[in-house]
């Protein structure tokens, strides 16, 4: 039996992307961290994982992205079967109330990305929280 303890950053933001790995790798360093770029990419590295039996235990979201925002691409995987129970939340820079509001009847977790090392760390504790180690047999 293996423990899939991977999570999945879609963000468009390099420079995000590597704090946040950096920062998560802190609490667990036995989870695998993936990243795509914009939503497609964040749908077709799902459709990959998906192929291999190793889905995620946390999807982590944008939601300003070239090709397909966080909405489009939280729809999608909230409306296929498989990916629908993974855990997503929201890591962006928008404030907006019809963002939060959109996300929130949702029942999804929404964080603001905070703007210093340390407010970031905490962030990450909470987001890491919602991660849902899956078990999985191998042959």
């Amino acid at each position: 039996m293996k423990i899939e303890k991977t999570v999945l950053l879609v963000d468009d933001d390099q420079d995000d992307v590597e704090l946040l790995e950096e920062v998560l790798k802190l609490f667990d360093g036995n989870h695998q961290i993936k990243t795509a770029k914009n939503g497609e990419d964040g749908l077709a590295q799902l459709e990959n994982m998906m192929a291999k039996d190793e889905l995620p235990c946390l999807i982590v979201l944008d939601i300003n992205m070239p090709r397909m925002d966080g909405r489009q691409t939280f729809l999608a995987i909230k409306s296929n079967r498989k990916l629908s129970d993974i855990p997503v939340v929201i890591f962006s820079t928008s404030t907006s109330l019809l963002d939060r509001v959109f996300f929130e009847r949702h029942h999804t977790a929404y964080f603001i990305k905070p703007v210093n090392f340390s407010a970031l760390t905490s962030t990450a504790a909470k987001m890491i929280t919602h991660c849902q180690h899956r078990t999985r047999n191998v042959l």
